[in-house]
């Protein structure tokens, strides 16, 4: 029962992993479709702008999906301290990333971001 539990996450990990590169991949792809479809019909700033959104909103899930599977393959399958403080950096670094991500997108801190939509409504 042991060994099914562990081999059981061992293969959600890899489903997650697998996950969060097929949508940053199929993320960027149809963002370069729709940049090159949207940029013969709108102003090309208009495109580039939609393009990044696109791209960075695919990214910051594919980097919340790894996060995912790094938390689960480290407290799950490797149960020692210096997993858990690789964990810790993995966490901090992607976090940070996607934080920068999201600002960079959405032009906004994540806590303010509902504010501001409000304010453009």
């Amino acid at each position: 029962m042991h060994n099914l539990f562990y081999t059981a996450t061992g293969g959600l990990v890899l489903v997650l992993e697998a996950l969060s590169v097929a949508i940053i991949t199929l993320g960027v792809a149809i963002a370069i479709v729709l940049y090159l479809v949207q940029g013969r019909r709108v102003a090309s700033h208009a495109a580039y702008i939609d393009f990044r959104h696109r791209v960075g909103r695919s990214i910051i899930l594919g980097l919340d999906l790894l996060i995912a599977a790094d938390i689960i393959k480290t407290v799950l399958v490797q149960e020692s301290v210096t997993s858990l403080v690789a964990l810790g950096v993995i966490v901090l670094i992607r976090a940070f990333l996607s934080l920068t991500l999201f600002v960079e997108v959405e032009g906004t801190l994540p806590w303010r971001a509902a504010a501001r939509r409000e304010e453009r409504d």
